[in-house]
């Protein structure tokens, strides 16, 4: 089965423990085998063993995060060898985005980045949602690594020398190591902000894509200020469906949703909230709009729940 090696700083543990679970059903399959060096039994030698599963491994996961960036022997040393392999067609490096970083101007900058759009994991409201992403990438590229070596495999081959006896296993520990977090306010109002900008992109990308497959229609979207944008949509010329997101106004420190084109901000349709909890940061919606107010409140949306959430709203008239 094709062999998986885990890249990573030390001090994204927690974070490799959470996708080592996810992985779990690939590796009880048979789909995968894992490793990294906490595998490592006590009188092993690090750099050996490090060295023989980043030369020999099929699949490497690069866990980026600002201290895999700032790590010289993450860079230099792991991710440069990788490098190298995937080049030559012997891996295939997948990275992982786990936390903000200037990763895109680094060798492995050019490859397909996991979970989707290189989002980093710890920008998902739902971690193991971000993770089975990763999981279900890894799957898809073990499958066809795994008919790779089974067709190679067919060829003749020389006898191997003495197969080495795998290493001890792990000493046994949990994986629920995880502790609650506080959130300040400046934490909350950068997730608004980043949020805001992201519906923003969201709804331009999907403005334009809408009237990339479908001739009859014309998507508009205009970036009134720092705080406003409007989406409009036209039918052979008539609009068909238009509205208003803002921050502020009369409505406290939420992002808000109103139909139609409106300069002023004394009323709204639907607005989200900022909320934590001991994970993660979140958006709230008042439901005010919603046929399943109760649903949609009790909701913890995501900066795409949020986002698709007033997409939906938008262009619920055509559908």
């Amino acid at each position: 089965m094709p062999s998986l090696f885990f890249s990573y700083s030390h001090k994204d543990e927690e974070l490799r423990d959470q996708l080592e679970t996810q992985l779990a059903m690939l590796k009880r399959q048979g789909v995968i085998e894992a490793w990294h060096d906490r595998r490592i039994p006590a009188g092993g030698e690090i750099n050996r063993e490090i060295d023989q599963h980043i030369n020999t491994d099929d699949i490497i996961l690069l866990l980026i995060s600002p201290d895999f960036i700032a790590s010289d022997y993450c860079c230099e040393v792991e991710m440069t060898r990788a490098m190298e392999r995937h080049e030559a067609g012997e891996a295939v490096v997948i990275p992982v985005i786990l936390r903000h970083c200037d990763w895109k101007e680094a060798p492995f900058g050019r490859l397909k980045a996991v979970p989707r759009d290189g989002r980093p994991i710890k920008q998902w409201t739902d971690t193991d949602e971000a993770f089975l992403e990763v999981a279900k990438e890894v799957r898809a590229v073990a499958r066809h690594v795994g008919a790779a070596n089974a067709s190679a495999s067919k060829e003749p081959v020389l006898l191997a020398s003495p197969v080495e006896m795998p290493a001890a296993p792990a000493p046994p520990r949990s994986s629920n190591l995880r502790v609650a977090k506080t959130f300040s306010q400046r934490d909350k109002d950068k997730f608004k902000l980043e949020t805001f900008a992201f519906m923003a992109r969201f709804f331009k990308n999907s403005l334009e894509e809408l009237t990339t497959r479908n001739s009859d229609l014309e998507g508009v979207f205009r970036q009134i200020d720092a705080n406003r944008f409007t989406a409009a949509i036209y039918r052979a010329g008539a609009n068909v469906g238009s509205c208003t997101v803002f921050m502020g106004g009369g409505f406290g420190d939420g992002i808000n949703y109103v139909h139609g084109e409106r300069s002023e901000s004394n009323s709204m349709n639907e607005s989200l909230r900022v909320e934590a909890d001991g994970q993660s940061l979140y958006f709230t919606s008042m439901g005010i709009a919603m046929f399943n107010a109760s649903r949609e409140r009790d909701a913890k949306l995501s900066q795409e729940g949020a986002a698709e959430l007033f997409w939906g709203m938008l262009i619920a008239p055509l559908q």
